[in-house]
């Protein structure tokens, strides 16, 4: 579903990837891991084609990243999701809604849908201003899911959240792997990652050091930390 082949990225004289391939299969929920300025949120901008690579090739679902089409079952959470103070919930996913290309009549129930599987019932017609953090996450997660996409991919998701919300944040993604949904995770909360994901790369310094399944790559009594030490020495 998402794959990657000798991607290299420069920005300037410094490289921010270097001749990276990596492969996520249909169903996975895949997360990316590595220090901070390791390359993941570039991977994730190549994909998304907010950027292009300087050499190698992006495909989503065996069609090249740079073609709009790729996109249009891709669901996207930003790490920093900005939503304008006056803006509902709700308007705010139907505009999303909208760019997906649906109908507004398709989109009513679906923003239902959504807004009761994030859990802001209730809250969906307040103005933005009046969110924590932790609520924009929610509706930006809404957002990425409105339009029932078969890949997810989040950036950071679990910012903002306090632990009850870190709970419920998994149990929603989890709920999401097994209606088959393919999730590409970008995280520092490695705990969770163990939970959630079943196959993983760290990354660090531009490039894959390890990649495979979550349970192949952690010694007897190792935890998914332990590994990502021992592997980047941070």
């Amino acid at each position: 579903m998402i794959e990657l082949r000798n991607v290299t990225k420069q920005y300037g004289t410094i490289t921010a990837l270097k001749n990276v391939s990596l492969k996520v299969n249909e169903g996975d929920f895949f997360a990316l891991l590595g220090p901070n300025g390791a390359g993941k949120t570039t991977i994730l901008r190549i994909l998304l084609d907010f950027t292009h690579p300087t050499s190698g090739d992006a495909f989503i679902n065996g069609i090249s990243a740079r073609n709009p089409e790729a996109r249009k079952n891709i669901g996207y959470l930003p790490e920093n999701l900005a939503m304008p103070s006056w803006i509902s919930g709700y308007d705010y996913l139907m505009r999303h809604a909208l760019l997906y290309g649906m109908d507004k009549r398709v989109a009513a129930p679906a923003i239902d849908r959504v807004i009761e599987t994030v859990g802001m019932k209730g809250r969906e017609h307040h103005a933005a201003s009046t969110y924590s953090k932790g609520m924009v996450q929610r509706i930006g997660l809404a957002a990425a899911l409105v339009a029932s996409p078969k890949i997810i991919i989040l950036d950071e998701p679990g910012n903002g959240l306090d632990p009850i919300g870190t709970r419920e944040f998994r149990l929603i993604l989890e709920d999401l792997r097994n209606r088959g949904v393919t999730l590409l995770l970008n995280s520092h909360i490695l705990s969770e990652v163990e939970k959630i994901c079943t196959s993983a790369a760290i990354v660090n310094k531009g490039q894959i050091v390890v990649q495979d399944k979550i349970t192949n790559l952690i010694r007897e009594g190792e935890s998914l930390e332990d590994l990502f030490i021992r592997v980047t020495g941070k």
